[in-house]
């Protein structure tokens, strides 16, 4: 069982406290609390969405992002505890996850609906909420760093935070996801995700959404399209790194990327929220069996982004969701990376440099090192 304790921020933001035990979320709670002495200005005004006409996508303006942290040493890092000299986001001396609402949210933290129907310079406000999901209270690591019971509670905090995000009026899409690496853009060392509340179905999620949706329909309601996949690349086995009683790990037929792997629960279920206690258990064991795998296969940490797929939340697109994991690395050699160039940035058109069926041996043949040591 997982312990929630929220609290706010002297800006007003969200804070959560996530815990194992109710020892440890005593801590949080009542007068001896710590609270955020801070003393930090109103929030500033949300940003801005722009229609392209062109694809029909909306795009966020978000230009008070430009002075975020960037790579802060530990005793200035806003994820650590609060130490004295040192206020950071998190008030607590110590803490096991927390999530709280971003400083610097490309969307949010007004909520609110779109323009139904947008033309070319519509400009509206990007409703929506950003959080940043602190992993742990060490400076350096990341979710495969963390030992199989903090990880189980990130899991929890997922699932709790994309039920209650969900609800929120205007939300389109619930996206939890994990940045790992400079190459990939991260500005903070200390182990930590995010997630997106978009009031609108971004690009990727309506593409999945669609194809989801004329796959069960054409099933007659029987099978999904990420079910079916499973089931192909099960009964194959060519491409299956990890198998469980209630997850499997393979590497997609059509990858996109040098090193993806996709991790789907056998049972449909539409988000993290609908996994049952025993399906969290076994996410957490194989989730970071797959990080050590692919952490084994190079001298050096590899770069890469583990992207949570829900179902959105429009009920009549639900049915057909299934959750399931799109982890992808830019990584294609010890010292080399891909990076998307003329075909697949101005095209979409993806050129693989790695042959998935090599890549998958290559992870059932890796020895992961052990969870709950620093892989970063």
């Amino acid at each position: 069982m997982t312990f929630v304790t929220p609290t706010r921020l002297s800006d007003g933001r969200e804070l959560i406290y996530f815990d194992a035990d109710e020892e440890s979320a005593a801590r949080h709670r009542g007068p001896a609390a710590a609270r955020d002495a801070r003393g930090l200005p109103a929030r500033g005004p949300a940003g801005t969405v722009r229609y392209d006409a062109l694809t029909g996508e909306w795009i966020a303006v978000a230009a008070h992002r430009q002075s975020r942290t960037h790579l802060p040493p530990a005793d200035q890092c806003p994820l650590c505890p609060a130490a004295p000299g040192h206020l950071s986001e998190i008030p607590a001396s110590d803490y096991e996850v927390v999530v709280f609402e971003n400083r610097f949210p490309s969307f949010g933290p007004d909520l609110g609906e779109l323009p139904a129907a947008p033309e070319w310079g519509t400009t509206a406000t990007a409703y929506g909420r950003c959080e940043v999901v602190a992993f742990d209270p060490a400076h350096e690591g990341s979710f495969g760093s963390l030992t199989p019971a903090r990880a189980r509670t990130v899991i929890d905090a997922w699932a709790q935070r994309t039920e209650a995000l969900s609800a929120m009026p205007g939300i389109r899409q619930v996206f939890c996801f994990e940045n790992r690496g400079a190459e990939i853009g991260v500005t903070l060392l200390h182990p930590h995700g995010q997630i997106y509340a978009y009031p609108f179905l971004p690009p990727r999620a309506a593409t999945l959404a669609a194809r989801a949706a004329a796959f069960h329909a054409a099933s007659g309601g029987k099978q999904t399209l990420v079910g079916h996949a499973l089931a192909s690349e099960r009964a194959s086995g060519e491409r299956i790194v990890i198998e469980g009683r209630h997850f499997s790990a393979f590497v997609p037929f059509a990858a996109r990327w040098p090193l993806e792997v996709h991790l789907v629960p056998h049972r449909q279920v539409a988000d993290l929220s609908g996994l049952t206690g025993e399906e969290r258990d076994e996410l957490t064991t194989l989730y970071l069996d797959l990080l050590g795998r692919i952490d084994a296969l190079y001298p050096t940490p590899t770069p890469y982004i583990a992207a949570w797929q829900q179902a959105p939340v429009d009920p009549a697109l639900r049915p057909a969701g299934h959750l399931h994991l799109q982890l992808t690395s830019p990584r294609r050699a010890a010292d080399k990376l891909k990076f998307l160039a003329g075909s697949e940035a101005a095209m979409g058109a993806f050129i693989n440099d790695t042959t998935p069926e090599a890549v998958a041996q290559s992870l059932r043949n890796a020895v992961g090192r052990s969870a709950g040591k620093d892989r970063s």
